[in-house]
């Protein structure tokens, strides 16, 4: 909410220190407010800065609803139509971060998705979705991919890929083969690292693992990250955002732990490849 909050500030111009001279504010009040360290919330407090950005109701809203979940800091939200189409926490957070470390069991991370592939996703997820809104989902995907391959400090990006994965048809042979050779390309790059974690390897942890990320922000000149790490967990009834450090670091110790039982780098490279010319041979 603090993200929001300060994006909806600088769009019009505002310092900080005249917002908060506007609200009749301390500097430091507002400051505690951006930066989640706030520990209530108040509502009429919303209204007055949505009143001074010049918000719409559709971002107030999304506003109230995150503040409800502000003295927790981990937080379970179901899918929403306001936070899905225009705060979309996940989003947020992941344009911001420095270095993304994503375990993905079940489908091919959208970062990582080809065109064709992530419109078979999309078909198959909501079988009526009109071709306007299927335009629009991947023009969202082609801005979200440009953090992983823009010239300029490239997000880093560290995937774990259960090979299931890889052999889950979607859209056909022809677009896992293309899909396929499109990972393997990308993990040719500096900032991209991908591993499979191959069917031998069982359960590393233990126990099955639904798909998560953690995100690590950038660092300030003194070497502190701007913002602490969060991890984003999905499941079938609603996404998860997890920023106690104690759940941080327990899913940064699961990450290890599969990272280790995965195939190196390179020969993830090659084994891609190879499904790839597996689907297209009809094996």
């Amino acid at each position: 909410m603090g993200r929001l909050l300060r994006d909806a500030r600088t769009a019009v111009g505002l310092s900080l220190e005249s917002s908060a001279r506007l609200m009749d504010w301390g500097k430091a009040t507002l400051s505690r407010l951006e930066n989640g360290k706030t520990a209530k919330v108040r509502p009429r407090d919303l209204d007055a800065l949505a009143e001074l950005y010049g918000v719409d109701n559709e971002d107030l809203v999304a506003w109230k609803d995150l503040a409800k979940q502000a003295p927790v800091q981990s937080w379970l939200r179901a899918y929403s139509d306001v936070l899905a189409t225009k705060f979309d926490t996940y989003l947020e957070l992941e344009a911001a971060a420095a270095v993304l470390a994503i375990f993905q069991p079940l489908v091919i991370p959208g970062l990582l998705q080809t065109n064709e592939y992530a419109r078979a996703m999309n078909q198959a997820t909501h079988p009526r979705i009109p071709d306007d809104d299927l335009d629009r989902l991947a023009a969202l995907r082609t801005k979200r991919q440009h953090l992983i391959t823009r010239a300029r400090h490239p997000t880093g990006l560290v995937a774990v890929l259960h090979e299931n994965v890889a052999r889950t048809v979607v859209g056909g042979s022809a677009v896992m083969a293309d899909q396929l050779r499109h990972i393997a390309d990308m993990s040719s790059r500096d900032n991209i690292e991908i591993r499979l974690l191959p069917f031998h390897a069982g359960f590393p942890t233990g126990r099955v693992i639904a798909p998560f990320t953690v995100l690590t922000f950038p660092t300030d000149s003194a070497g502190r990250p701007v913002e602490p790490s969060v991890v984003y967990a999905e499941s079938f009834t609603g996404d998860a955002y997890l920023e106690k450090r104690e759940d941080v670091q327990r899913f940064r110790r699961a990450f290890r732990t599969v990272s280790r039982a995965t195939l190196d780098a390179a020969p993830s490279r090659i084994r891609l490849r190879d499904i790839a010319r597996s689907f297209e041979s009809g094996r």
